[in-house]
This record gives C-alpha cells, structure tokens and sequence, in this order.
C-alpha cells in the first residue's frame, strides 16, 4: 500500500511489497524478486504480520518473535552481500483493535512490537538505516489519528508521513554517497 514518494531526483522505485506476507514469506522470495534487481538501496518494512499471529498462538510467542528477528537479519545480511544500502522501517503501532476483533487479540502484540523495534536498532550499521515509523505516527502507542486506516495499516496520509521521512533519508544518502564516491 505504500506508493512511491512523488518527485525524487536521482531515485526510481521498485515495489516488491506484496499485502499480508510474513517475514517468512519474504526472506523466502527474496532472492527471486529482489536481489535480481542490483539496487543500490533496499527499502524493508516486514514484521507486523508475523506479530499478529500471537494471540492466535500465544504459546509460540517467543517463538514467532525469535523467528521474525532472524528473518529480518537474513534479509539485511543478503542485501548487504550485495553491496545495497537497507533502509529498516520500524513496524508502526497498531491502530485501535475494533470490538469484533477484540476476543481474537493480544496487547501481547504491541509489546512484541517494541521488542522487534528494539532489534531492528541493533542492525543499524553503516549501510543499514532505521527509518523510525513508530516514533513517526505514535500516539500513546497507537497509530495517530489522521493516520489510521485500520488495526495493522495506514491510510495514505501516514504514508505521505513515511515518504517526508524517506526523501530525508534519501536525499541525505545520495549526497553521503556522491561525496565519497568523489
């Protein structure tokens, strides 16, 4: 659902995004659908699918967050083999859990948010960025207001927030890349 930012000099976007797939999913399809595209950066927004499947397993909690993190580190590590720049989005807060949901949830889910959260810093390295969507759209842990399409998505106005952040970042690599590259 994320629409490329508009105007960008010196960048074009490639969505690779597909709705629903868990992390899993997406290490699995990875070399397939990604890598073939030697870019130079490699934009990650995973997690949030895995985390939702807690209150469904709670006993696989641990688990299901364990396996999330490793997914997400063999991400990072097989774009970096390839000399891209990954760019982390931190999985954002969930958006208010309506009542038919409700039997079926967990504020299990949130706080596997922030742990997932925390482990994505711990990758941030020189060629890894951490684009900070939580921090970007909370509000009293949860996705703000004007940013809420449903529990676990964002409207496009929370987009347009995480491409304001993106071209930041963007803008700051290239002219980062171009001076070293000088």
């Amino acid at each position: 659902m994320w629409v490329a930012p508009a105007k960008l000099n010196g960048f074009s976007f490639i969505n690779r995004g597909i709705g629903n797939q868990t992390s899993t999913q997406v290490l699995g399809r990875f070399e397939q659908h990604i890598l073939p595209l030697n870019t130079d950066i490699i934009v990650v927004q995973v997690g949030i699918n895995d985390l939702k499947a807690i209150p469904l397993f709670p006993q696989q909690k641990a688990t299901i967050i364990s396996n999330c993190k490793a997914n997400i580190q063999q991400i990072v590590a097989r774009s970096l083999n390839r000399d891209a720049t990954v760019i982390l989005t931190t999985i954002f807060p969930i958006g208010p859990v309506p009542l038919i949901r409700q039997p079926f949830w967990s504020p299990d889910v949130a706080q596997a948010v922030k742990e997932v959260n925390a482990y994505l810093y711990s990758l941030k390295a020189k060629n890894v960025l951490i684009l900070d969507a939580y921090s970007l759209l909370d509000e009293n842990q949860q996705v703000q207001s004007q940013y809420v399409y449903d529990t676990l998505h964002i409207n496009r106005r929370g987009y347009k927030a995480l491409n304001q952040e993106l071209t930041k970042m963007l803008s700051t690599w290239l002219i980062d890349n171009s001076i070293n590259n000088s």
